[in-house]
């Protein structure tokens, strides 16, 4: 049973990152001068941008989407004095207590650990030119469409 969990962790802190690093908001490096001509430009995250632009995200499978579905409800982090914190024990508890559902200690354990990786890779994706911690297979219809662009660019 210890190989299942550990894949199942795997999978979904994987759908975690990837579903922070779309919700970051990317910022230039300051003092560059790409970080001057976005002063005054608005803040949009990744998936923002994405949706304006009208491509449709694709996300890593998500084996168990009833724990992420708990997270969610939950709570991705928490707010403290200071910033974002990951959510804790006690808000756990406090969600089962409030909606008599009982995780499993392995479930609780799950969701915390899921919270702090998105908290993670969400400062890390605030770079810029961070890369995505996953990436969607290449269709041949995407292969096709930038050969097309490419072609029509280069004559």
């Amino acid at each position: 049973m210890g190989k299942f969990y550990a894949r199942l962790r795997r999978e979904l802190t994987l759908y975690i990152r990837h579903l922070a690093w779309l919700h970051a908001t990317p910022k230039p490096a300051p003092g560059t001068k790409r970080a001057k001509a976005a002063e005054n430009v608005p803040k949009l995250s990744r998936l923002e941008r994405l949706k304006k632009d009208g491509i449709t995200q694709q996300m890593p499978p998500n084996p168990v989407p009833h724990i992420v579905d708990r997270l969610l409800e939950i709570g991705l982090v928490e707010a403290n004095g200071v910033g974002a914190v990951p959510i804790s024990w006690r808000e756990i508890n406090e969600w089962q207590r409030a909606t008599s559902v009982d995780l499993a200690p392995w479930e609780a354990r799950l969701i915390r650990h899921l919270s702090t990786e998105y908290l993670a890779e969400g400062r890390r994706a605030e770079s810029e030119n961070y890369p995505p911690p996953w990436r969607a297979p290449v269709t041949r219809c995407e292969i096709e469409t930038e050969q097309a662009r490419l072609q029509m660019v280069l004559g």
